[in-house]
């Protein structure tokens, strides 16, 4: 692989890295075998529209071999085992599966237009940017998806360590506005795992996008694990860019324009104590790049050198040891605000002056006050997950409360779709930590969350108002009891999507035909949302990705005790159960009821593992 570096597209080296503290790239279907032989031959042949056609016929007859990339997408993204080491899970995210991913991904491009010149509409040449995480998989992988974008006619631009929402950015910011982006990362999952996510200039693809690319991508695995389908020639050129010292000026300069100090507009931050903790991903930048350059001290911040073996604790917003970490750390050095990222940061949970956690429905509270202030009478979306009293803090600074399907792509396509429809939707988060602001092209960037929190921070003080950004949210109501069991789906893995399916669908039914007394699909009663706040009602619905319903339960008395909320995971072959309650004891009271009255008449329970929901009621 050939590498230069592009003058008109390159920055000057971080500070960081001129101090020797750069962010671094870690270390090394039953199918017919004869007609299925015959159409991947002439795929391996071909060329042009006909090499497209007879690839895109192989995938179809993939079968068993073709699954093998397409069980790799995980909602809008790809995932899969990189590294030996988990028990159970062989390596299937392989160099050649990225390549072919890669190359699909470089052709869809090209079919949707992406390519075409101005004037007299000739073909020019896609600009592709590409970024990872330290995972130890990340630069193999990395040559290899260069390889696959070369083949499909990409231009190649390595950005090297990045961070998710980065990558997007490099598809706007000024100096860059690449037609496409990837990043590489497997956000919080362990070590030995790595993906895909994808990008255009509208934003992250869809799940049908990244599914029509697996397919394609199957019909060249299949051809390539054959002998067939070309390959090799010259290795592809990668011209090497710093995109991330451009976008951690783009952060520096909305904080200062935002906060506009009177006296020292250049550095907003000074007097402030601001802890990070990265995990050892991608976050360190935010440390030394943007908040100590606006004059905030970081003394005490965690884990910021980027490691892929993630030593202390998986960079998490939702990990308890993380929390916990900085919560201590906030506390030690009288710090205004801890601040932890996840792997790749397009989420992150913050911990206020006074020790308190504020991620989950804390910190969607939070998001929702500051942008309620600016936006009164805005939507804010979040998934089916979240609280009631999460509703009522919305409800009373005069916003809306759309719930919706779980998955942070589906969340933040919601808010796009009520904002087309003329329904005002500024806010759009996820109760894992992803979140999402119109202001900011509808991107899940957690670094984008803490800057606007930061932000309200200064303005506090300035205003002269006591108290740290946690006081912002002390009227919100927690749920007396929240839990959350796991049910594995028995069998082959192959067919664990299909099975997911039933399980879901054989709940809503057994609520719809009265099957399980005091259970009724829950819904906001908004925002052209019904069914289990799941389904949309409107003339344009969003593709279902994952099966899933929330429902509400009654006692004999017809008192509210909670409610329950069913999943397929995209993620692994089970069932989420999440459960919250009012009351103490209602979470047992609903799921003696789920278990007595469903999971053990409903015939799941021949391919579910119900053991967890058993222990919790006996």
């Amino acid at each position: 692989m050939a590498t230069i570096t592009t003058p008109p597209a390159t920055l000057q080296p971080c500070e960081h890295a001129r101090r020797g503290r750069a962010l671094r790239s870690s270390p090394p279907r039953a199918w017919r075998r004869k007609r299925c032989q015959a159409t991947i031959r002439a795929a391996a042949t071909g060329s042009g529209r006909h090499l497209e056609t007879t690839l895109a016929a192989s995938s179809a007859a993939g079968g068993e071999e073709g699954d093998v990339i397409r069980r790799l997408q995980n909602g809008p993204d790809v995932r899969g085992v990189a590294l030996e080491g988990e028990k159970g899970r062989p390596v299937d995210l392989t160099p050649l599966a990225v390549e072919v991913i890669g190359e699909s991904f470089g052709e869809w491009l090209r079919e949707k237009g992406l390519g075409e010149g101005e004037g007299e509409q000739q073909q020019r040449q896609l600009r592709v940017s590409v970024g990872r995480d330290p995972r130890l998989s990340g630069s193999r992988l990395s040559a290899v998806l260069f390889a696959g974008l070369a083949r499909a006619g990409c231009a190649v631009f390595d950005m090297g360590l990045a961070t998710t929402p980065a990558c997007f950015m490099s598809t706007i910011l000024p100096r860059f506005d690449y037609d496409a982006s990837i990043m590489m990362t497997a956000s919080h999952l362990p070590y030995t795992r790595n993906g895909l996510k994808f990008f255009t200039k509208r934003g992250g693809l869809t799940s049908a996008e990244v599914e029509a690319i697996c397919d394609r991508a199957a019909g060249k695995y299949v051809a390539k694990k054959m002998g067939l389908g070309g390959g090799g020639g010259m290795p592809p050129v990668v011209m090497r860019v710093d995109l991330m010292s451009a976008y951690a000026q783009h952060l520096r300069d909305i904080i200062k324009e935002r906060v506009a100090h009177p006296t020292h507009y250049d550095t907003p931050l000074k007097g402030f104590k601001v802890i990070v903790n990265a995990g050892n991903g991608c976050g360190g930048f935010f440390t030394w790049d943007v908040l100590e350059k606006l004059g905030a001290d970081t003394t005490g911040s965690l884990h910021l050198e980027p490691d892929g073996t993630f030593p202390n604790h998986m960079p998490n917003p939702e990990d308890a040891t993380a929390m916990s970490l900085t919560r201590g750390a906030v506390l030690a050095h009288g710090a205004d605000l801890g601040v932890v990222f996840d792997t790749d940061v397009d989420r992150s949970g913050v911990v206020d002056d006074a020790g308190a956690a504020i991620n989950g429905d804390r910190l969607i509270a939070l998001i929702s006050a500051i942008v309620l202030a600016e936006h009164p009478g805005t939507t804010v979306v979040t998934d089916a997950r979240a609280g009631d009293g999460l509703t009522r803090f919305v409800e009373a600074r005069g916003g809306r409360h759309c719930l919706y399907r779980v998955g942070y792509r589906n969340v933040i396509d919601k808010g796009v779709q009520l904002n087309a429809d003329g329904v005002e939707t500024h806010v759009m988060m996820e109760t894992t930590g992803h979140g999402a602001l119109k202001e900011n092209h509808f991107l899940d960037d957690g670094a984008y969350m803490v800057v606007k929190i930061i932000i309200e921070m200064v303005r506090m003080r300035l205003a002269g108002i006591e108290g740290g950004v946690g006081s912002l949210i002390k009227d919100l109501e927690e749920p007396a009891e929240s839990v959350l069991f796991r049910m594995d789906i028995v069998g082959e893995p192959k067919d664990a999507k299909q099975r997911g399916v039933q399980a879901v669908e054989t709940f809503k039914k057994y609520i719809e035909e009265g099957k399980l007394n005091g259970w009724e699909l829950d819904d906001c009663g908004d925002c052209s949302v019904d069914q289990g706040c799941l389904v949309d009602n409107n003339d344009q619905p969003i593709d279902v990705d994952a099966y899933m319903y929330r429902a509400k339960f009654h006692d004999e008395s017809q008192k509210r005790l909670g409610w329950v909320h069913i999943r397929q995971s995209v993620h692994n072959p089970n069932i989420a159960l999440n459960m919250q309650s009012c009351i103490p004891g209602g979470c047992k009271s609903m799921a003696t009821s789920l278990f007595d009255g469903f999971l053990l008449t409903s015939g799941v329970n021949e391919f579910l593992d119900i053991s967890q929901v058993q222990n919790f009621v006996e």
